[in-house]
């Protein structure tokens, strides 16, 4: 029987309820938080900004605004966008996360995440002595869900938008005609999966093709893709010829997906989670995604320790961040889930009590160990290869949106004849409770297969209020890391005055309780900040993983105007009028 929809409670979280296991080192909280904007050092708008993982993407929701569009009619040209001009994670072949805020206050969340397909079930991806079949849920037809990118922009431009959708997909079609030109940074990606590809998909396959930057990737398949979608809606990819042609290549290829599993598939409206943070009201994405949930545990665990009357990547800053961080990440493998499954204790995760409870064992002192922290006692009756993007319009609308097909071109499927890549989301679901996925999450029973379900996901789209104002929209890639990339980029604007594009820039750091070990990126931070570390028990691991998110975010000032903050770490670029 399934578990009621998940329903997301305004908590505002206390800011003195630690102090009492805490002592002396902690200070509380004040009451007010005084913030002014630093000064600006990304693009600043006047009236509409659009910041993404491509200029060219950017610039095409731009000139929707520009024309008359809202922030929703924009969403829709800059996701099929990321399909042609960023395939290391946009596609057709995938889905995703929005949250977003209407001007008139209004908030809400879509889910068009992936789904398992009809066959799929607990154990499928595991041999005869119950072990994990290696690459099973990862490369190939048998790792693709249900896509759900094209429902969700369907349903954004039915409920929300104002431009009828061939209009919207004509410059995304004209794109994919002209061909976009191969960065270095895309060259190099291109490369490093080509073996990958080939292997999968075949030698003479689109993207099994050597590319050098300076290249010009045309697609004239997904071009003709796209004008059947414009011209027979929602039904040509998930009822009509587009859909036979699509269950036949996952069948063909050993895959599960039917017709009817593509016939089935339904998007969901969901109301986000909503939380407080010294003055900030922050909305982000609900189950099942956990980014929203685990995102406001982090923020409630750290708020009494007022991290901003240090400096920034300070000892104490990166001690106090990654202990939340762990007692959060224990939490959220244990017990997140698709809610339409699963029954998520979202008030007891985010209560007080709950929380303090969770924070009494760290100390300054020393680092906890995560073999030491388990899962809350709580009776119970993802990737790099993701892309964001944030959108402010002129009339106040905004929209943050993170869409993937989870590992970098997905499961290296690739349609020759529709011309995209299919993802590779049956890797987050846990193939064996108890087992890492590809981005080393540990999960458990409530993200084990079933049917028609939807895998849980790190995606955390996210839209900050400021005394009742749009403040920041924001969100990033790197499966498990985009959490903490978020977090990150909110508070060093909030917390430490740094500008949204100099947030943006700052270094990273990451802990998600297993592997139990702060992994840092490789240039910024202080060197004697490792050993300071270690010295108190901490695993450190620097460079491992040079590049920690890449989050695509807005500012709205003081004055109106929108700063933009658009990842150095990557292609990523805003388009501002």
């Amino acid at each position: 029987m399934l578990a009621r929809p998940f329903r997301s409670i305004s908590l505002v979280v206390g800011c003195s309820f630690f102090v009492a296991s805490c002592g002396t080192q902690l200070q509380q909280t004040e009451t007010s938080h005084s913030f002014s904007n630093a000064q600006p050092t990304g693009l600043v708008a006047e009236h509409a900004a659009v910041v993404s993982a491509r200029q060219e993407v950017s610039d095409i929701g731009l000139a929707v605004l520009q024309n008359g569009g809202n922030a929703f009619d924009a969403m829709v040209a800059v996701e099929m966008a990321l399909a042609v001009a960023y395939p290391f994670a946009g596609s057709p072949g995938g889905g995703g996360f929005v949250v977003y805020r209407q001007a008139n206050g209004e908030v809400g969340a879509l889910d068009f995440r992936e789904k398992a397909p009809a066959d799929a079930h607990r154990d499928m991806y595991l041999d005869e002595n119950g072990d994990v079949i290696s690459g099973m849920s990862r490369d190939g037809a048998t790792a693709v869900g249900v896509p759900g990118t094209i429902a969700g922009i369907f349903a954004i431009n039915e409920k929300l938008g104002t431009k009828p959708m061939a209009e919207l997909l004509q410059p995304v079609i004209e794109l994919a005609e002209q061909g976009v030109v191969v960065t270095p940074y895309q060259a190099g990606r291109l490369a490093d999966s080509r073996e990958k590809i080939t292997s999968i998909s075949g030698p003479r396959s689109k993207f099994s093709q050597a590319y050098s930057a300076g290249d010009v990737i045309k697609r004239p398949h997904l071009a003709h893709t796209l004008r059947k979608l414009a011209s027979g809606g929602r039904d040509e990819f998930y009822k009509g010829e587009t859909a036979k042609k699509i269950a036949r290549f996952i069948q063909v290829n050993g895959g599960y997906i039917t017709e009817q599993d593509l016939a089935n598939y339904q998007v969901a409206w969901r109301e986000p989670v909503q939380f407080s943070y010294k003055g900030l009201d922050i909305i982000s994405m609900s189950p099942p995604s956990s980014g929203g949930i685990t995102l406001q545990q982090i923020m409630a665990m750290i708020e009494p320790f007022n991290v901003g009357q240090y400096d920034h990547n300070s000892l104490p800053v990166v001690q106090v961040l990654t202990e939340a961080e762990r007692r959060a990440y224990a939490d959220r493998n244990h017990f997140l889930g698709d809610p339409d499954f699963v029954e998520i204790p979202y008030t007891q995760l985010t209560g007080s009590n709950y929380l303090s409870q969770r924070m009494a064992s760290f100390s300054f002192d020393t680092a906890t160990k995560s073999s030491d922290v388990a899962h809350g006692a709580i009776d119970v009756v993802e990737s790099n290869e993701t892309t964001h993007y944030s959108i402010v319009d002129q009339y106040g609308n905004a929209v943050a949106a993170t869409i993937t097909i989870n590992g970098a071109y997905g499961s290296k499927l690739y349609s020759d004849e529709l011309g995209f890549f299919f993802n590779n989301e049956m890797d987050d679901f846990s193939a064996k409770p108890g087992v890492p996925n590809m981005f080393g999450l540990t999960g458990s029973e409530a993200n084990s297969i079933a049917a028609g379900k939807r895998m849980l996901s790190s995606m955390t789209p996210t839209i900050a209020l400021k005394d009742g104002e749009l403040f920041m929209v924001l969100g990033a890639p790197g499966g498990s890391t985009i959490i903490t990339s978020v977090l990150q980029t909110l508070i060093n604007v909030y917390e430490f005055g740094y500008s949204m594009q100099a947030a943006v820039n700052a270094p990273r750091f990451h802990h998600q309780w297993l592997p139990d070990a702060i992994l840092f990126e490789t240039e910024g931070f202080d060197p004697a900040l490792m050993p300071q570390l270690e010295a108190k028990g901490y695993n450190v691991m620097q460079g491992r993983s040079p590049v920690i998110g890449k989050v695509d975010a807005i500012l709205r000032l003081d004055d109106g105007r929108l700063e933009t903050g658009a990842d150095k770490r990557g292609d990523d670029a805003a388009a501002v009028y």
